[in-house]
């Protein structure tokens, strides 16, 4: 899952990059409201997480700005603004969660996830769909309760489209999600991706939609690999 991460404190900014890479997410980081528009137009960004004191003003303004856009991405506002009233304001302005620093990163990573699980209509923390089952703070992966080895980026790709089940994702979009805006990416390495999921999980758990993306495939397109891994082990 991709984060925009607008956060103007170097040193908050790299241990919430680093923290959030054990967990798989995709982190871009800009430390300005300029830099932030920017990076909203260029990246599809799962979801947001803000701060309010800026260099260039206060980043409830981009905020509510957003908001007036109809841009609904989640967001998530990050800031030392303890008061009741900032956080009344920071919801009031459209913040889906409002964290005071300083913070435990367990909880930002909890309040993350539980974001991305309201965004997608989840009541549950589990991802399932058919026989499989993704769980997105193990990091774990099973079908028919048996643990399948994914890498990490397919992994980020899977749950990609178990966000969505029933969208088409344009290949940007899950590039977005696998990569951040300066990382080199090979002009195939989606379609390998995807390729070493259908191999894993079924030929028909993605799904091509000619001219327009992916979907995921139906619950029953599912299949429990032979070489399954019995060990519950992931491959880097």
């Amino acid at each position: 899952m991709h984060v925009l991460l607008i956060e103007d404190d170097t040193l908050v900014a790299s241990g919430i990059q680093a923290g959030l890479t054990v967990y798989d997410f995709v982190v871009d980081h800009v430390a300005s409201l300029a830099a932030a528009r920017s990076a909203m137009e260029a990246v599809s960004s799962d979801v947001v997480i803000l701060d309010r004191g800026l260099p260039d003003g206060d980043g409830l303004a981009l905020l509510e700005e957003w908001r007036a856009a109809g841009i609904t991405t989640p967001v998530l506002i990050l800031t030392a603004r303890d008061a009741v009233s900032d956080r009344v304001a920071g919801l009031h302005g459209g913040a889906d969660d409002y964290l005071v620093k300083p913070f435990d990163l367990d909880e930002l990573v909890a309040r993350l996830l539980a974001l991305l699980r309201r965004a997608a209509g989840r009541p549950r923390a589990l991802i399932e769909h058919g026989p499989l089952c993704l769980d997105p703070v193990a990091r774990e992966v099973t079908v028919a309760g048996r643990p399948v080895a994914l890498s990490r980026r397919e992994l980020v790709l899977l749950e990609a489209f178990l966000q969505a089940p029933r969208s088409v994702l344009s290949a940007d979009q899950l590039k977005d999600s696998l990569y951040g805006m300066n990382d080199d990416v090979e002009s195939n390495a989606l379609n390998v991706h995807i390729h070493h999921l259908r191999r894993k999980l079924g030929s028909r758990v993605v799904e091509t939609v000619r001219g327009l993306g992916y979907r995921l495939g139906k619950p029953s397109a599912v299949e429990v690999p032979m070489d399954a891994d019995t060990g519950g082990g992931r491959r880097s």
